[in-house]
C-alpha cells in the first residue's frame, strides 16, 4: 500500500516538487528553446496529405459526437482513406498558427506553456494510396515521412499492445511518443504531468474525430513500452511512447464501450 501511496503523490505534481520550487528551469536560464518538431533530412522525400478543412465532414455536430462516442474494439478490413488519415492528423496534432516569431506553434489541441511534447506515428496496416509500414506525421507540413516499412505489423502490433488481438485488425494505429525536454525546458520535474495530462487532450480529440466521420478507435495504455519504442524506432529515453489507439471501421457486431 506504500507504494500505492507514493504513486498518488504523482497526480499531485507539485507536490513532489516543493523543495524545488526557486530552481530555475532552462528557459529561465536564457537556455535555447528544444525545437518544436524532431528533425528529419530535409532531402526525404515527404508523402503529402489532403488539405483537412476541404475534407467533407459526415457527422459534423459535435454535440452528437460527443454523446456518441465509444471505444470500439473491433476492426473489420475495410481500409480508410486517406482523407480520412489527412483529417485524424490534423484534428490530433493539426499547426493553426505560429507566434512568438515562429518559435511556438498553436495546434487544434491544447497544451501546456503551448509545449506539444509529441511526435506522431502510424502503424500503417490498411490506408488507400499508402504501403504498409510505421510513418512520422510532419505537423507543420501536414505530410508523412516514411521511417520504415515493416512485414507482419500486425503480429508485432498485438504483441507491443500486450497481446490486444483489435490492435492488429486496426487499419492504422496512432502512437504518441514524448519529447519531455520540450515540456521539461520550462516546467523542469513539473513536466511528466502536464504532458500526460496533454496526451488526454490528444486523444480525446481522435475519439470526436473518428466519430465525426462514423469510424473507431479506443485508446490503449498497456503496452509493453520497450517493444513500442523499437517498433517506432526511437531511444525510449529521449523519446518514448506514452499512449497509443487503434483505429479502423467498426464490426457491427462491435464490443464497445
Amino acid at each position: 500500500m506504500s507504494d500505492v501511496m507514493e504513486l498518488r503523490k504523482l497526480m499531485k505534481g507539485h507536490s513532489l516538487v516543493n523543495n524545488k520550487v526557486g530552481a530555475q528551469s532552462d528557459q529561465q536560464k536564457g537556455l535555447p528553446q528544444p525545437p518544436f518538431e524532431k528533425p528529419f533530412d530535409k532531402n526525404t522525400e515527404l508523402i503529402p496529405l489532403p488539405p483537412p478543412i476541404d475534407f467533407i465532414v459526415p457527422k459534423n455536430e459535435i454535440a452528437a459526437c460527443i454523446k456518441d462516442r465509444i471505444s470500439h474494439r473491433k476492426f473489420s478490413i475495410k481500409p480508410i482513406s486517406l482523407d480520412q488519415l489527412s483529417f485524424l492528423l490534423w484534428a490530433t496534432q493539426g499547426v493553426k498558427f505560429y507566434t512568438n516569431n515562429n518559435s511556438i506553434t498553436k495546434r487544434t489541441v491544447p497544451s501546456a506553456g503551448s509545449r506539444h511534447a509529441f511526435e506522431t506515428y502510424l502503424a500503417v496496416l490498411r490506408v488507400e494510396g499508402i504501403k504498409p509500414g510505421i510513418y512520422r506525421y510532419i505537423a507543420t507540413q501536414h505530410k508523412l515521412l516514411l521511417v520504415r516499412e515493416k512485414e507482419n505489423l500486425d503480429k508485432d502490433l498485438v504483441e507491443t499492445a500486450c497481446n490486444q488481438l483489435f490492435c492488429g485488425q486496426a487499419a492504422v494505429t496512432f502512437f504518441w511518443a514524448a519529447i519531455p525536454y520540450r515540456t521539461e525546458w520550462r516546467y523542469t520535474s513539473h513536466a511528466f504531468k502536464v504532458i500526460l495530462i496533454d496526451a488526454g487532450h490528444v486523444c480525446q480529440n481522435l475519439y470526436i474525430a473518428c466519430e465525426a466521420l462514423g469510424i473507431g478507435t479506443c485508446a490503449i495504455a498497456a503496452y509493453f513500452q520497450e517493444k513500442a519504442d523499437s517498433l517506432l524506432g526511437i531511444d525510449g529515453k529521449d523519446e518514448y511512447v506514452v499512449y497509443l489507439s487503434p483505429v479502423g471501421w467498426p464490426e457491427l457486431s462491435n464490443n464497445a464501450t
